[in-house]
């Protein structure tokens, strides 16, 4: 391993360790992901618990709780300690306008999520992050894993050289990729926004890699060619390097909740053909800024 990534690591793994009052926070990995307990998500929180899980997020960008048996009202209650409720895009047709339902079974043709990729980037403000209440489990030992990259450390393990190069880009969200092979439904207008390829996280400062390859087309100040040639480069950096990576293995009732700006994920679509159900409800957030 080159010695930047290594610096990138230990700038990480040498803070020092958190302490929680209210709650139980048990990393996943040294780097990315954690499992919180002590808190029943059905019911109200208390300020000094909201507080600590919002600690946990920064730290952590990907947060698993387990046992939760959770109605809609109480998934939204809890996604509104952390911002504005994000309403589904295109809007359903009946149902609650805030939760998506994202179910896969055997008549499934593709899944929701499937390639690594940051939820809605073509939008001008994408969203925060998600909340993903899986409530049915495809039968044990049939997969249906979901893989978490982090975007802080895919920027921080690059060479100073393509930092350099890439401080200053922007790139072109357009949300037609996403809709290839399908046709949006009628009057639904198909977002389409440019944002820097490194932007800061909006609450802690801190530089991360923003480009996925199921909404990003371009960079505009590069030509088609080496545009290309960069964005695969970063495509494969995110996909192929496993110290980016957190796995989460569902169990039914747990509730997975991602920081959208600076983690991409991947659903593993491997249970076919087993069914999995869930529900989500996403965060409004801010435009992207360098």
């Amino acid at each position: 391993m080159e010695q930047f990534a290594l610096d990138a690591i230990a700038r990480i793994t040498t803070r020092p360790p958190e302490v929680y009052d209210t709650i139980a926070v048990s990393p996943l990995t040294p780097l990315t992901g954690a499992e919180v307990s002590g808190l029943d998500l059905s019911k109200e929180l208390t300020d000094d618990q909201v507080t600590e899980v919002k600690r946990a997020f920064l730290a952590h960008h990907v947060l698993v709780f387990r046992d939760q048996k959770l109605s809609g009202e109480d998934h939204k209650r809890f996604a509104g300690h952390f911002g504005e409720l994000r309403p589904v895009e295109p809007p359903p047709e009946e149902g609650d306008p805030y939760i998506l339902d994202v179910v896969a079974t055997k008549d499934s043709k593709a899944v929701a999520g499937a390639g690594w990729h940051a939820d809605g980037t073509a939008d001008a403000e994408p969203s925060l992050g998600s909340m993903l209440h899986v409530t049915r489990t495809p039968e044990p030992g049939s997969g249906g894993d979901t893989l978490f990259a982090n975007m802080h450390l895919a920027y921080e393990s690059l060479s100073p050289a393509i930092r350099t190069l890439l401080d200053d880009l922007t790139a072109v969200h357009d949300g037609l990729i996403a809709w290839q092979g399908h046709t949006p439904p009628p009057g639904y207008v198909v977002a389409k926004s440019e944002h820097p390829v490194i932007p800061r996280h909006p609450e802690t400062g801190r530089q991360l890699l923003f480009v996925n390859g199921a909404y990003t087309s371009h960079i505009p100040q590069l030509s088609r060619a080496e545009s290309k040639a960069v964005l695969e480069m970063l495509y494969a950096h995110i996909a192929t390097t496993p110290m980016l990576h957190v796995r989460v293995r569902w169990e039914p009732d747990t509730l997975v909740f991602w920081d959208n700006r600076c983690v991409q994920h991947h659903a593993t679509w491997d249970y076919f053909p087993h069914s999995r159900h869930a529900r989500r409800v996403a965060i409004n957030g801010t435009r992207p800024r360098a």
